[in-house]
């Protein structure tokens, strides 16, 4: 089969160039993508592309969006070697955090890119992340992909999706994986991080397990924090997770207001995620003395999980499961390579 690579533009800055006539942005054509970025006539491959009917401002994010992108990437999974999706900077961790937990036997490149600039602009980053994003779609070594997995190409490296954090509104270089290497670096050549490359054996076909449940929310820590905030975040209908954003190793206060709210809503069943708000590092239940207390009331370790991966993986299960235990077992497991459970260094 000869190689085919499919574009999916959902919105976002990429997407944008000047209209000549009022200088303002405006959606770019991507049925006229060789004219825009020439380089791509290079490629001894098919690209097609799709754009979504209604584009979006990735800031208007809605889970639909991701049930929309499964749903095209299962109908389309046999006619093309690998998928690119342009998707606005803001929310783009999320999405591909969230593609990586409903995609199943996923065997070929989904990789999310983007830009700063449009691609219409002089000095556009979103020409080579564009590009590069193309070249490792079609990447394949004896008939396998060499990046099977839900990606994030930004600048000049390619991270697993859900190990991706935004944190930068202005550089080119607005991603990064703090916790977990770069699956790819792009220079003059592209260097392949085949030891961080999920290559796990996948026989099965490729399948999606779409619905999501929103019923989630966050508490994140701070010195000051009113019982009575934590008590409406705790007693808010319809809430049936919670992710405790903690300090350094997964560590919370130990008076006991704040233990007696989160043993109530233990006992009600919500289950309770702890994430540390540190960008590096990671949760280690029981270090401390701060934290052995939320570990005798059942709450689940984050270990090194984004906030980005935490908020979907939830959502995810919740879905997915109605067994509490299940769902805490799945949580504290790395389903999608998201933790590490035994980190070393690299």
């Amino acid at each position: 089969m000869e190689k085919s690579v499919l574009i999916i533009y959902t919105g976002g800055t990429i997407g944008m160039v000047n209209d000549p006539e009022t200088g303002a942005l405006c959606p770019f054509n991507f049925e006229q993508i060789a004219k825009a970025v020439p380089e791509i006539k290079e490629f001894g491959f098919t690209i097609d592309s799709y754009t979504l009917p209604d584009i979006i401002d990735s800031s208007d994010l809605k889970p639909d969006l991701w049930e929309n992108l499964c749903n095209i990437i299962t109908k389309n999974y046999e006619k093309y070697c690998g998928f690119v999706i342009l998707h606005g900077t803001d929310t783009m961790a999320y999405s591909a955090s969230a593609l990586s937990f409903m995609l199943d036997n996923l065997t070929k490149p989904v990789i999310f890119t983007g830009s700063q600039l449009p691609i219409g602009t002089i000095r556009t980053d979103g020409r080579e992340n564009l590009i590069a994003a193309l070249e490792i779609a079609a990447a394949y070594l004896e008939d396998k992909a060499i990046v099977p997995e839900v990606c994030i190409l930004f600048g000049d490296k390619l991270f697993r999706g859900n190990r991706t954090t935004k944190v930068n509104a202005e550089s080119f270089d607005a991603f990064q994986s703090f916790n977990y290497p770069p699956l790819a670096e792009i220079g003059i050549h592209i260097h392949y991080n085949y030891g961080a490359i999920d290559y796990t054996p996948r026989t099965g076909e490729l399948s999606a397990f779409t619905p999501m449940n929103t019923g989630i929310a966050i508490l994140q820590l701070f010195p000051g924090l009113r019982p009575e905030v934590i008590e409406a975040i705790v007693n808010t209908p319809g809430i049936k997770g919670i992710i405790l954003e903690t300090y350094g190793s997964g560590n919370a206060p130990t008076d006991k207001v704040f233990l007696s709210k989160i043993k109530e809503a233990a006992s009600k069943g919500t289950i309770i995620y702890n994430v540390t708000q540190c960008l590096g590092g990671m949760v280690e239940m029981g270090r401390y003395e701060t934290s052995r207390k939320l570990l005798k009331y059942g709450v689940s370790s984050g270990y090194d999980i984004t906030m980005e991966a935490a908020i979907c993986k939830m959502m995810h299960l919740l879905a997915k499961y109605q067994d509490t235990n299940e769902i805490k077992k799945y949580l504290n497991s790395s389903i999608k390579g998201e933790i590490s459970i035994n980190r070393v260094g690299f």
